[in-house]
């Protein structure tokens, strides 16, 4: 009798734990049909549709929180944290259409469960990795975004190099890392390595510690002056800060009235006063020992062989110490 009994169950825990296991495996293949890879044709084509038929969700925000939530790699939890998410705000996205705002038409993207074989229908992705490309997605965030500060964004140097909004701004953040100043270089420098590195050598301009952001000297969104600077020219920019180098003076020195960056690298240099070489040789790639005392002279005049004081510690500035301009009646050669 007791056989009878434990057999059936015994059949009963073994269908279970089949269909346990078969649920288990159709949400895994789910998952797998999501990252189906489809062209970025494909993909535009299915775009168009869905925003031809307007095919929003009814629920919004609620069905994709469903995926996005706090244990979600791809979290979109932060976005109520910021202005994107915000109610205080007047006109953020969530006071309209919520998620679907920037991401376009839900439509059967929100499917719980997809066909053997069917990939997840596609929606506005942002970022480096997104399929849609860079122009489209920037032209959702223009949509809102249109002030002085990004006028110049169209032909802008992050424009043509194909550089999406959010591959630098952190949109279902809390923290967007390239608006504070903690963290700005290090976004920046995720790119721009070169600077990165240059910023925390010997001498540098204190951005590696938030006292400088690179947005003080660069409009990242545009401008039309050169290597995105705010100013129109590169001294113009320097001179926002160190005005007492600007002038105008009676005697300039004209490689400095030209271009600060002849001989100071802005980011960071090996070399005190960010110069991008040592002194004397930073002088001498312009002017020339010949004729110009290089070694002291004794009592006769005859000279002595060994190298001069005047070279050393402050090189040619022990002498020339008005380098960047002199208003010295007597300052022709930038002495006093």
């Amino acid at each position: 009798m007791q056989n009878r009994i434990v057999r059936p169950l015994i059949f009963l825990s073994l269908f279970f734990s089949l269909l346990f296991f078969r649920a288990a495996w159709a949400e895994e293949s789910d998952s797998a049909k999501d990252l189906a890879p489809m062209s970025a044709a494909q993909i535009e084509k299915i775009l168009d549709e869905k925003f031809a038929e307007g095919k929003y969700s009814r629920t919004g925000a609620d069905q994709c929180l469903r995926c996005h939530d706090e244990t979600s790699d791809i979290s979109a939890m932060g976005i109520f944290k910021n202005v994107h998410g915000s109610r205080q705000v007047k006109g953020a996205p969530f006071q309209g259409l919520q998620c679907e705002a920037c991401h376009g038409p839900a439509g059967d993207h929100v499917k719980s469960r997809l066909k053997d074989g069917e990939p997840r229908e596609p929606m506005i992705t942002f970022g480096a990795g997104s399929p849609v490309p860079a122009d489209k997605q920037d032209s959702v965030c223009m949509s809102c975004h249109q002030d002085d500060e990004r006028q110049h964004w169209a032909g802008g140097e992050h424009d043509r190099a194909g550089v999406p909004c959010a591959s630098c701004h952190q949109v279902h953040q809390a923290h967007d890392a390239v608006r504070s100043r903690e963290t700005q270089a290090e976004a920046c420098g995720s790119c721009h390595t070169k600077q990165l590195a240059q910023i925390h050598q010997r001498s540098s301009h204190p951005l590696q510690w938030g006292q400088l952001l690179c947005t003080d000297c660069h409009n990242p969104h545009g401008s039309a002056n050169q290597v995105a600077l705010k100013q129109q020219t590169i001294n113009d920019n320097c001179y926002s800060c160190h005005a007492e180098k600007r002038g105008p003076f009676l005697w300039e020195h004209e490689p400095v009235s030209e271009n600060c960056s002849t001989c100071h690298n802005p980011h960071g240099s090996i070399n005190k006063d960010l110069l991008n070489k040592r002194t004397p040789q930073l002088c001498q790639s312009c002017h020339t020992t010949a004729g110009h005392p290089s070694v002291p002279y004794g009592e006769a005049g005859e000279a002595s062989g060994k190298a001069s004081a005047f070279v050393l510690g402050q090189s040619c500035m022990n002498c020339h110490s008005q380098v960047h301009g002199s208003n010295h009646p007597s300052g022709n050669a930038l002495q006093r």
